[in-house]
């Protein structure tokens, strides 16, 4: 292998096309861009955004300044005027009718307790029974556009406060429908007692003493306990002098005479005294 051999890789490099050279060449007349056309002249550059002269992307997009609620409830608004001229007119009651016979509807007395006419049921379901709501889904407000005449019990999911005060000033009253926050248990079903609360532990002395202003007390110390020392030999001779005992070991002091050496094995003999 000598300089001159070396060769690039095979495909990674291509020779330029020549365009304009003649039929034969593969890329001659139109040198590949076609015929006419504003891409078939020199110097043509179209930008990648631009879409023939239409109005752009970027210009049709709405640019709404502002701020956009996501948390926004829309409601059917429906004003108490309304409702109390559809009471007077007997359409609740034709829908109430009708609701009772499709058993969506329970039947309400005539009278109340105190003698006078019971007050007039107003529920979602009638409103849209009676048009004046479209959907079933959607929450209701009601507005206080309008006078109230008559005893009105009214329940939706939002009221205004002039709407509040004119049913409650004709005797009548607003009820709004709550959306439990936690599931609820069945009918008939009690809930089960919460549970006490675990007594908390006795408070110890250095806390008792800290609420209370006073020292707190010193704990007792427990005196040090001797290491047990360790038995080199073995036999019965160990097992006599394996003894715990609490006393500190006594230090050998400079006049005291040097100990003897101990000595490994059984013990020697001392040797008998004469007579």
């Amino acid at each position: 292998m000598k300089l001159h051999d070396l060769r690039p890789a095979k495909g990674s490099r291509t020779e330029r096309t020549r365009v304009g050279r003649g039929i034969a060449a593969g890329k001659g007349k139109t040198a590949g861009r076609g015929t006419k056309g504003q891409k078939s002249r020199s110097g043509a550059s179209i930008p990648a955004w631009f879409e023939g002269g239409q109005t752009p992307l970027q210009m049709r997009v709405p640019k709404l300044r502002g701020f956009k609620n996501l948390l926004r409830i829309d409601y059917q608004v429906v004003n108490v005027g309304r409702i109390a001229e559809y009471a007077e007119q007997g359409r609740f009651s034709e829908a109430e009718a009708a609701l009772r016979e499709a058993g969506l509807a329970e039947a309400t007395g005539k009278a109340g307790k105190d003698g006078k006419d019971a007050p007039l049921t107003i529920n979602p379901d009638l409103l849209r029974a009676v048009g004046l709501v479209s959907s079933a889904r959607t929450p209701v407000k009601i507005l206080g556009a309008g006078d109230v005449g008559r005893r009105l019990f009214v329940v939706a999911d939002a009221f205004t406060r002039s709407a509040r005060e004119k049913i409650e000033a004709a005797g009548g009253s607003a009820v709004v429908l709550e959306v439990p926050d936690r599931p609820r248990p069945a009918l008939g079903v009690t809930e089960a007692p919460a549970e006490e609360p675990v007594p908390a532990a006795e408070a110890s002395p250095a806390e008792a003493a800290a609420e209370s202003g006073a020292a707190a007390p010193t704990p007792e110390r427990k005196p040090a306990r001797t290491p047990r020392p360790k038995v080199l030999s073995a036999g019965p001779a160990a097992e006599a002098t394996d003894e715990v005992t609490d006393a500190a070991p006594e230090v050998p002091s400079e006049d005291s005479p040097p100990a003897a050496p101990r000595t490994r094995g059984r013990k020697q003999a001392e040797p008998e005294s004469e007579g």
